[in-house]
């Protein structure tokens, strides 16, 4: 493979076409919707299904839908993926298999995912020259930490078939600004949260559990500490990501820098809808011994310092808005699909 430098195309700004890969998803829409909000334009790829289905997309506002192109494709196949990013002046990449306890039984399909789409990803940015290549990782990278806060130096420890797929992409992410010059940026969330969320996540497990007037509440352990962030604050991290000069081969953490024990998640979910059911552990629902990560507990210097940014909604107010979004959706439905999420695809 040769070296591709030199000039690239024009600097991001109000206008530009942004190919954002996973769009249809939970953090994708949210990021779809604040870049239409930032003025971009944005080819939204979306998984092609038989039913031509655009996932969250459809709760976008109508008013959002002139700067949007949604294109269907999928990130393991290298042609589709080139072709969705020529004409685009930057790339979110989101898509990804993301359940940890489905990577044990399907690790290959992870790997295709995870790593080979986002190897696909970089290549097409890489031929079709585009100003900043912004890359969703994870804090799952960091296994159980040896340190907390945890800051971007933190060693990896892959724990999970999941979080080894996105130690290796992100690995190419950075090989690929160190080889060719990309303008890669890669992000690293911790645990983000609010309306849209699958209900194999924590918070809508427990919320919806709690709305449909659940007598108890089946949830795994009580102990792990989580750093919860609200999707519309990592949203807006993301779109800054793409345009703030410097960042080129930067790793950066998305977090409120404080943790929250599920327990104590709970207590303040029935504090807010209402109830007081007790809670029953499953072991069902629990990791495997040497998989559960106890603390993850970001250190948000460098995005502040690099960003300008930081949470900017605070917990209970964040739980106050995914509930009631969990209740419109539970009186549209009237409970259909709504009900207790697989043991074997839960995750915190």
């Amino acid at each position: 493979m040769t070296q591709t430098r030199g000039p690239r195309t024009q600097t991001l700004g109000p206008g530009s076409r942004i190919l954002v890969t996973g769009a249809g998803g939970f953090i994708g829409s949210h990021v779809t919707e604040a870049l239409l909000g930032a003025g971009h334009k944005v080819r939204a790829l979306v998984r092609y299904s038989s039913t031509a289905g655009t996932g969250h997309l459809q709760h976008l506002h109508k008013q959002a839908h002139g700067g949007l192109e949604i294109v269907y494709g999928d990130v393991t196949n290298s042609t589709t993926t080139r072709l969705a990013a020529q004409g685009c002046e930057g790339i979110v990449h989101l898509a990804a298999l993301i359940g940890i306890p489905y990577s044990y039984r399907a690790p290959e399909s992870y790997v295709a995912v995870n790593v080979t789409g986002t190897l696909n990803v970089l290549e097409a940015a890489k031929q079709c020259r585009v100003s900043r290549v912004v890359i969703a990782s994870t804090s799952e990278v960091y296994g159980s930490a040896q340190y907390v806060p945890i800051d971007e130096n933190h060693p990896l420890q892959a724990q999970s078939p999941y979080s080894a797929t996105k130690i290796a992409a992100d690995a190419l992410a950075i090989a690929y600004h160190r080889s060719f010059d990309l303008p890669v940026v890669v992000i690293r969330p911790f645990n983000t949260y609010g309306p849209r969320q699958s209900m194999r996540a924590v918070i809508p497990t427990v919320l919806t559990q709690l709305l449909s007037g659940a007598d108890s509440l089946r949830i795994g352990s009580l102990s792990p500490r989580r750093d919860f962030t609200f999707v519309t604050d990592t949203a807006a991290a993301f779109a800054a990501a793409l345009v703030m000069p410097g960042l080129e081969g930067a790793t950066i953490h998305l977090g409120s820098g404080l943790a929250v024990s599920i327990g104590e998640l709970v207590d303040r979910c029935q504090r807010i809808v209402g109830t007081d059911v007790p809670v029953v552990t499953d072991g069902e629902r629990h990791r495997p011994d040497n998989s559960e990560v106890s603390v993850l507990l970001s250190d948000p210097t460098r995005a502040a310092n690099l960003l300008g940014w930081k949470s900017a909604t605070d917990l209970d107010t964040g739980l106050a808005a995914t509930a009631a979004s969990i209740t419109a959706e539970l009186s549209l439905t009237h409970g259909r699909g709504a009900g207790e999420p697989d043991a074997n695809t839960y995750v915190v």
